[in-house]
């Protein structure tokens, strides 16, 4: 009996001490926060969300590693809990409503509108809010006015007119387009039909195709070709993207494509095995000729960590998670997300030393200031690289931007769009 009561004695004192040391701050256990991710990572839209929550989960196990977040002294590590919705609906509201319900996620993220719309519409619901981390350029989206949104990539009409005015300025007139259906392809083709009209231009044809489902281009992309057009504009995933301009030139097109801000040039190139098939291109820049010093090394931890190619979707996602960590800290809590959102603004700016891609606010719609940045493709070989400041009023502030940031190239100003 005495044994008995010396070994219980010994595990009290221990208990005593281990309290006492977790009172005074040495080694409390941090608590854990999870982060939702509702995304297609099956189907022919799996590349395209895995690069996503690829960047989410970089930033987490980095943030993690160096010990997580301090929140009014007491530590937070994250957790990420993902889950597929095929681009449903209603599957990627169910998602939502299961991360908040077993997990109580203050924020999910989620990179197609199709699915990001339904899920602002319960995202403010008393009791289950959550920060919708939307990863789309749509302007619908911050019309929608949802105090609880951040919106991740520029907003898409920014591209629209880069795009446009450098396909008119190679003497393209007729545009032909092969967008991916859905809400997002839609507003894109209404947008850049509105554009492309009022410059003096004409569009011949508009043949949407479901990129999401389909892996055969070949009747849309024949109707359209028929109008001889001197441009298409094409795009949804990258990796059907790909093959829309595989098929357009195997059916004999030599014309140039405009690629919608989904599609991205350098992840084409690598499907496509070179640029062989990609002459008088215009897309997003590659994401490897981002001009901030990070933009490298990060290329180099992804690809190392993922064994794939890095894209603009991770890089994104990566800096966005970082933003929604620091919001936290500003905030004082890893709970309240109205706190939290209120408090994003206090995150940035979050600059090309530190990170692949630089972001200087966020406005009052919910839509992060980040550059857009944009690249041609001539002969096989990148060409010229631009990047566009849009929430600005005029180049002086430009300027201020310049002097903050750590983009190597001239910045361009673009009148705000949002």
């Amino acid at each position: 009996m005495k044994g008995k009561w010396f070994v219980l004695g010994c595990w009290t004192a221990l208990l005593v001490l281990l309290t006492g040391a977790w009172t005074n701050g040495a080694a409390a256990p941090a608590q854990e926060v999870v982060i939702g991710y509702t995304a297609p990572l099956s189907g022919p839209a799996a590349e395209y969300g895995q690069d996503c929550v690829n960047g989410v989960e970089m930033a987490i196990n980095e943030i993690n590693k160096a010990g997580g977040i301090t929140v009014k002294g007491k530590k937070y590590v994250f957790r990420l809990e993902k889950l597929d919705d095929r681009i449903d609906p209603t599957q990627a509201v169910n998602n939502a409503r299961r991360f908040r319900d077993q997990f109580k996620a203050p924020a999910i993220f989620n990179p197609v509108f199709n699915t990001i719309a339904p899920m602002m519409q319960i995202n403010q619901e008393k009791g289950n809010e959550f920060i919708m981390m939307a990863y789309t350029s749509t302007p619908k989206v911050t019309a929608m006015k949802n105090k609880l949104l951040v919106a991740i990539p520029p907003n898409f009409e920014i591209y629209v007119q880069a795009f446009s005015d450098l396909a008119w300025g190679w003497g393209a007139r007729k545009a032909a387009m092969v967008v991916t259906l859905g809400a997002y392809g839609d507003e894109w083709r209404a947008a850049f039909k509105k554009y492309w009209e009022k410059k003096g231009g004409t569009i011949t044809a508009d043949k949407p195709a479901n990129y999401y489902t389909e892996t055969d281009f070949s009747a849309p992309l024949t109707a359209a070709l028929a109008t001889k057009p001197d441009v298409l504009l094409i795009g949804g995933p990258s990796a059907p993207t790909a093959l829309v301009i595989e098929q357009a030139r195997g059916l004999g097109y030599k014309g140039g494509f405009i690629l919608i801000d989904q599609a991205k040039v350098d992840y084409i190139a690598h499907i496509l095995k070179g640029m062989k098939l990609m002459d008088d291109v215009i897309g997003v820049s590659a994401i490897a000729n981002v001009p901030v010093p990070a933009a490298q090394s990060f290329d180099k931890k992804y690809t190392a960590t993922y064994k794939r190619m890095n894209t603009w979707e991770a890089a994104l996602h990566y800096t966005a998670m970082y933003a929604l960590a620091k919001a936290m800290e500003a905030a004082g809590t890893v709970s309240d997300v109205y706190a939290i959102r209120a408090a994003f603004p206090k995150a940035f700016p979050l600059l090309g030393d530190k990170f692949p891609t630089e972001m200087f606010g966020i406005s009052e719609a919910g839509r992060i200031h980040l550059a857009a940045s944009v690249q041609t493709v001539k002969d096989g070989k990148y060409d010229k690289n631009d990047m566009y400041v849009w929430w600005v009023k005029s180049e002086k502030e430009v300027e201020q931007i310049k002097k903050i940031g750590k983009t190597n190239v001239p910045l361009k100003f673009m009148k705000p769009v949002e």
